[in-house]
């Protein structure tokens, strides 16, 4: 866990120190295609990695506070609650975004903390998700920038943290890829690609990736946004 949270240091360090609505001149006057990426800390893993990947070839960003730390986009409650402050005045040439995994853990009903008592309910359940994530698409459908849905990436069965349950991220992505596929918009997979190596890019009983992990991640999320910048 220790080296997780300095290898996060480490990665968030190189994240542009500005806000959504904030963007220096010097970049907001950059010819570069702005590419937005929404997600949770699966996502906040892999952005530096894709920024250097792109980085002549994309003006990357991700959604950060004051002080430069990057935000966790967390699951699709916070999603429809923020995502206009997220957008903010920017004319994003790409979004790729993702919702899920913070979804699907359980959460204590009363106090909305997370829990490992499977009698609680998920954070959002598959019909919230549902209604949530299609608010959300509506609203960055209205950007006219190129959007991209990345699936949410699979875990072991038993985790450290909150509950989630195993088979859920399947269950999940379905509904996604459904919502996806009416609005036209092409998918991510990352689900598919992680699931053959788990135990090569993951860490042990975690839904987190080692350092390779999210290197590699950047390198699927990376050619997605290419292939689509073309």
């Amino acid at each position: 866990m220790k080296s997780r949270r300095n290898f996060l240091k480490l990665t968030l360090s190189v994240l542009p120190v500005v806000t959504i609505r904030r963007i220096p001149g010097i970049l907001r006057n950059n010819q570069l295609p702005k590419v937005l990426i929404l997600g949770d800390s699966i996502s906040i893993g892999y952005t530096p990695f894709v920024k250097e990947r792109l980085k002549d070839t994309a003006s990357v960003f991700r959604p950060v506070f004051e002080d430069g730390k990057a935000e966790n986009c967390e699951g699709t409650t916070k999603g429809v609650e923020n995502i206009e402050r997220w957008l903010g005045n920017t004319k994003w040439d790409i979004i790729h975004f993702n919702f899920g995994l913070h979804d699907i853990k359980h959460v204590d009903p009363v106090t909305r903390k997370n829990s490992s008592n499977p009698a609680h309910p998920h954070q959002a359940d598959i019909k919230q998700y549902r209604k949530n994530l299609k608010e959300i698409v509506k609203k960055l459908k209205a950007t006219d920038a190129k959007l991209i849905f990345a699936t949410t990436t699979p875990y072991p069965d038993k985790t450290n943290g909150p509950l989630r349950k195993p088979g859920m991220p399947e269950k999940y992505n379905e509904v996604a890829k459904t919502i996806m596929k009416k609005s036209n918009i092409p998918i991510d997979d990352l689900y598919a690609f992680v699931l053959p190596k788990m135990e090569k890019l993951q860490l042990p009983n975690n839904v987190h990736f080692t350092p390779e992990g999210y290197e590699a991640l950047a390198n699927q999320v990376a050619d997605k946004i290419l292939e689509n910048l073309k």
